[in-house]
């Protein structure tokens, strides 16, 4: 390889995505993931795309991963253990004392994240206003040291009080830790309130970064000459060498790509405000874009908060992949459980047998047994046919309605989850743009669009690898914080900025630890706010004084209905720091090989449909529905009402009515 390439990777539950960027072209691909070693498909990937591992010097590689998210999903971190004040060994088991089901009297307690055994007690404690209130004693340091000796842990997280203020102590902890444990340091982590928050955080990132780091520098040897960065959670980039260190804030770097690459198509597409949702083979995550990504430090991971800034999404059990099954009352339900990579949907013809969203897709015609990933990969009809069969029996159904069934029961979850991220908030989703994306999405575009009553939607090109598209065009970045309470008033705009410099600095020089020198620097300032005696925050930008709590008190306004006449006070301050996103722009696709529709029938559709290849349509070419629009890696299910036609860049806009037709009579139909 001798010219400058990129290439995205995104790990997913079923799919690895491969899109590589070279002289201004695109090559995507995509290959069935391997979870237990997720560097297999990876590696398997680089080879079908012909790329050269033993001579990749001009080889950058970004990658985003599920090896952190899925190991604390499914409980499999390394052995950990938790340092914290005395009589704190209990904080992270109490957490808030909230319970998942308010109104069961007899609710099952959750399991503690830490055994009793692993949560130590030492000195070093201070209270609000820096004060000692419990030394840490050579003691306490020979007593942990001894303990931990005993306990042999993989990782140590250290979360001691108010070390946001004043982190020696943590700092003289971290000291006598012996060499080759993994150290999780909540001051350096997470300079915030709320221990119980930031102790889940700096324990989560004990917990999984020896994995973390032990993947990446797995990857890493087996691609010396290839230069690799790992996406964040919060939509930027940061260096593999670095990332093994803050592994928590890897653990939506997928999704995160996703939506970095929604964000920037549908802006070239004049499309600033959108819905999203990326539907892929085992969830399903829906986000709210306005001009920049959205992110908020309440997000969660299973049952754990995770205060680190992250894209604000909401995920749901709901895929190509759910598990259609019938309940005990009869009534049928799909999700959460998902039939994953292995062995996959029943027409994957892997020994998969439960039904499943994509086999009912092929039943009822919207997805090609013949066309699936360009036909590498035939998909076998019979078998969802069986799949679905005894469902249709127990319902007294066609396997037909019982496929439709299944569609439609998805789609609702699918609608309440974007309801979530939209009405929820006091935003009116029929003034926005709905953005499908992930292999599944196109085929529920439309539906989802009209339960929300929106009148637009769009189908991104290469919607079905779009999260790795995302790794190519996200900017390396650094979010960092601190807490400094205090009511607004007493702050000047001087002590504010003041305050920003020390955040400033550090984020300067971390990236320039990842050779970002004499670059420009975007730097965004930002306040987390609220009404003295709440608990909860809001962010805002920060300009003046005025102006920032103007700000936060309109979108209190919009989030909860009501302002108060209180006093406002500042908690944390937060900066983001960027380098400009790569100038890589998609190439137009404006020569396509023009072919002529042919005419299919759907077991759903009286008269026959008419089925494009999505490379093969005219730009600007106008399509009615209903039709089907098949490519490589996705496909596009146009309903009846609603019209489409193709930009120069390959995007699909879509628009529901006739006057779209009535407007532009060249309809090619």
């Amino acid at each position: 390889m001798t010219m400058p390439c990129v290439i995205g990777i995104d790990t997913g539950g079923t799919f690895t995505d491969f899109v590589m960027w070279r002289a201004g072209q695109l090559h995507v691909h995509k290959v069935l993931s391997t979870p237990a070693q997720p560097e297999v498909a990876i590696l398997q990937g680089l080879h079908e795309l012909g790329v050269d591992q033993s001579n990749a010097t001009e080889l950058l590689i970004v990658h985003g991963s599920t090896v952190a998210t899925n190991a604390v999903l499914e409980g499999k971190g390394v052995t950990t253990v938790f340092i914290t004040n005395r009589g704190f060994a209990d904080l992270l088991t109490i957490g808030r004392q909230t319970r998942r089901e308010l109104y069961n009297l007899q609710p099952q307690p959750p399991l503690p994240p830490l055994r009793a055994q692993a949560c130590l007690e030492t000195g070093g404690r201070i209270d609000a206003h820096g004060d000692i209130i419990d030394a840490l004693t050579p003691e306490d340091l020979t007593q942990l040291r001894e303990q931990l000796r005993a306990l042999a842990p993989q990782a140590v997280a250290i979360n001691l009080l108010f070390s946001y203020i004043d982190d020696r102590y943590e700092r003289a902890i971290e000291s006598v830790i012996p060499a080759g444990i993994f150290v999780s340091r909540s001051s350096a982590l997470l300079p915030e309130y709320k221990e119980y928050e930031r102790g889940i955080t700096t324990w989560l990132n004990a917990y999984v970064g020896p994995l973390m780091q032990g993947y990446l520098a797995r990857l890493c040897a087996a691609l010396p000459r290839t230069k690799i960065a790992v996406m964040q959670s919060s939509g930027g980039t940061i260096a593999a060498e670095q990332a093994g260190q803050h592994a928590v804030r890897l653990l939506l770097s997928g999704p995160a790509g996703g939506l970095a690459a929604a964000r920037f198509i549908a802006a070239r597409a004049g499309r600033e405000r959108v819905l999203t949702f990326d539907m892929g083979g085992t969830s399903t995550d829906v986000a709210l874009i306005e001009g920049d990504l959205q992110l908020t430090t309440h997000g969660r991971i299973g049952a754990y908060p995770v205060a680190v800034p992250m894209v604000d999404i909401h995920t749901i059990g709901a895929g190509g992949g759910s598990i259609a099954y019938v309940d005990s009352g009869g009534v049928l339900q799909v999700g959460p459980h998902s039939a994953g990579a292995d062995p996959g949907p029943a027409c994957y013809g892997r020994g998969g047998r439960q039904a499943t969203v994509t086999d009912a897709h092929l039943i009822l015609g919207r997805l090609r047994a013949d066309s699936f990933l360009g036909g590498r990969m035939p998909l076998d009809t019979a078998a969802a046919h069986r799949a679905i069969e005894p469902l249709s029996q127990r319902l007294s159904l066609s396997v037909a309605a019982t496929a439709a069934g299944i569609v439609r029961i998805v789609n609702q979850h699918m609608v309440q989850a974007l309801q979530l991220m939209s009405v929820q908030r006091g935003i009116d989703p029929r003034g926005l743009s709905l953005v499908s994306f992930g292999g599944a999405g196109g085929l529920h575009v439309c539906a989802l669009a009209e339960a929300l009553g929106m009148t637009q939607a769009m189908v991104p090109v290469h919607a079905g690898v779009l999260s790795a598209v995302g790794m190519i065009v996200a900017p390396r970045s650094r979010q960092l914080s601190k807490t400094v309470l205090g009511l607004q008033t007493i702050h000047s705009a001087e002590q504010i900025n003041l305050l920003f410099e020390p955040l400033i600095q550090q984020g300067r020089e971390e990236l320039a630890q990842e050779g970002v020198r004499g670059e420009p620097l975007r730097v965004e300032c930002s306040l987390d706010m609220r009404y003295r005696g709440q608990s909860y925050t809001l962010t805002v930008p920060w300009s003046s004084v005025s102006t920032s709590q103007a700000a936060f008190e309109q979108l209190h306004q919009q989030r909860y209905g009501h302002r108060l006449p209180l006093a406002v006070e500042i908690v944390n301050l937060r900066v983001a720091l960027s380098v400009p996103s790569p100038s890589r722009s998609l190439p137009r696709q404006d020569s396509a090989q023009v072919a002529a529709p042919r005419a299919i029938q759907l077991l759903e559709m009286d008269t026959p449909v008419l089925l494009y290849q999505r490379e093969q349509m005219h730009p600007q070419q106008w399509i009615q529905g209903p039709a089907l629009i098949v490519e490589t890696l996705a496909s596009t299910w146009l309903a009846p009402g609603w019209t489409l036609h193709k930009d120069p860049d390959g995007n699909l806009l879509l628009q529901t009515g006739q006057a779209i037709a009535d407007e532009h009579p060249a309809v090619w139909q």
